[in-house]
């Protein structure tokens, strides 16, 4: 018999929808259950073969018990090692080399630090902080939202240099990214499981959260050509991230899909929340992928830290776009011999055959998956100071008050 988990914070809906579900269909070969755990022991023997995390981002106990587990060849879903190691502003750098549009951010220092921390201890901080130099390239309106978190939690639209320093000021010893705000037409929220299943929500961020306006079902909100890349672009991001269960966001302008937010390993799926259509697609789609997981054979335990953080990948849509793999080409030197040259020249000419050949790729099953996901959703009917403070370096700040 094999033993599913779930880890789960209040929400009820979900897991419990999730646990019946995997129990129907296990028939008793396969029990799911909600964990107990207490007092976990290093040398304790493995309990589940699959655990479904919801909420040990928020617990680091959950955290450190899910490590100890996945050492004991336990499978979690999602990797806790990768999602520790994980933010949202290394998250959008990823995004741009792997040819995803993102809008333009930037990465501040805290406003406050821990105890202990004093000016000679940030040495290395830019002094001052070029705040209008900042804002020329975000630009304005902008969000002020921390570089890693979820829940739209302390997230602060600023539209001028004054209401940033405002808003600045309240967050404490949270480090924060600056992000040009696109003013979209069209705004989606997607789920992907598994790194392949992906339902693509229309989502107005705007609503209250539980006035069940915030999530449509309209399965022909994004023309064919946009529905094709805003799939691509979410299988791209979570294979990259090796994510099982995530949600990507886009802000979409001018017809070009920003993803604004792309780290949501334990994304809401609860009924009152995103609707009983939604709910139920969720929730079918996770239990599909606990027993495709169960299924599949287990690598022998490598005990090294790279093989916890960086296990093999589902699938391998997650290659650097044409133009990044053009700038990374090496050029031959003008001094090379005729022989050399044409040897650098036949490398340059493989490697953007290689980049063509992985966008057609990309292009091929963007196209081929299209008309199955669409026709799915219609079948189920479908640190530094800022001006207010003190005038010189104090203990945990490190900025300026001047702006030049």
């Amino acid at each position: 018999m094999k033993r599913v988990g779930i880890l789960v914070g209040r929400e009820r809906t979900f897991p419990d929808a999730l646990i019946s579900n995997i129990n129907e269909r296990g028939k008793g070969d396969t029990v799911a259950e909600f964990i107990k755990v207490g007092g976990i022991r290093h040398d304790d023997p493995p309990r589940y073969d699959l655990v479904i995390d919801r909420i040990s981002h928020e617990v680091p106990y959950y955290r450190a018990t899910l490590k100890r587990l996945a050492l004991e060849g336990t499978i979690i879903i999602n990797n806790p090692f990768w999602w520790s190691a994980d933010d949202k502003f290394f998250n959008y750098s990823l995004a741009a080399k792997l040819g995803v549009a993102v809008p333009r951010t930037v990465l501040l220092p805290q406003k406050d630090y821990m105890t202990g921390i004093v000016s000679e201890s940030l040495r290395n901080l830019e002094f001052p902080l070029d705040w209008q130099g900042i804002v020329d390239y975000v630009g304005m309106p902008a969000f002020l939202k921390p570089f890693d978190g979820g829940g739209w939690k302390n997230v602060s639209k600023v539209n001028s240099l004054e209401e940033l320093w405002a808003e600045y000021e309240k967050t404490g010893t949270l480090c924060m990214t600056l992000q040009a705000s696109v003013e979209f037409d069209q705004f989606v929220r997607c789920y992907c499981i598994g790194q392949q299943e992906v339902m693509i929500m229309p989502y107005d961020p705007r609503k209250p959260y539980l006035s069940g306006e915030q999530y449509i079902h309209n399965p022909d909100y994004l023309e064919p050509k946009l529905f094709d890349r805003v799939t691509k672009d979410v299988r791209t991001l979570c294979t990259a991230l090796g994510y099982d269960i995530n949600t990507v966001e886009f802000a979409i302008k001018d017809g070009i899909p920003y993803a604004i937010d792309f780290m949501n390993p334990a994304p809401d799926a609860e009924l009152i929340s995103v609707g009983e259509f939604y709910h139920n697609w969720v929730t079918n789609a996770v239990t599909d992928l606990v027993f495709k997981r169960l299924g599949e054979a287990r690598p022998r335990s490598q005990y090294r830290w790279d093989a916890f953080l960086n296990p093999a990948p589902i699938r391998t849509e997650a290659v650097a776009s044409a133009g990044e793999q053009t700038q990374r080409t090496v050029k031959p030197v003008a001094e090379n011999t005729k022989g050399k040259a044409r040897a650098a020249a036949g490398s340059t000419a493989e490697n953007v055959a290689e980049a063509s050949a992985t966008d057609a790729g990309a292009k091929a099953d963007s196209t081929g998956n299209r008309s199955t996901t669409r026709s799915s959703q219609r079948a189920k009917s479908d640190s530094t100071k800022t001006p207010g403070e003190r005038k010189t370096r104090g203990k945990g700040s490190a900025g300026s008050k001047t702006i030049s």
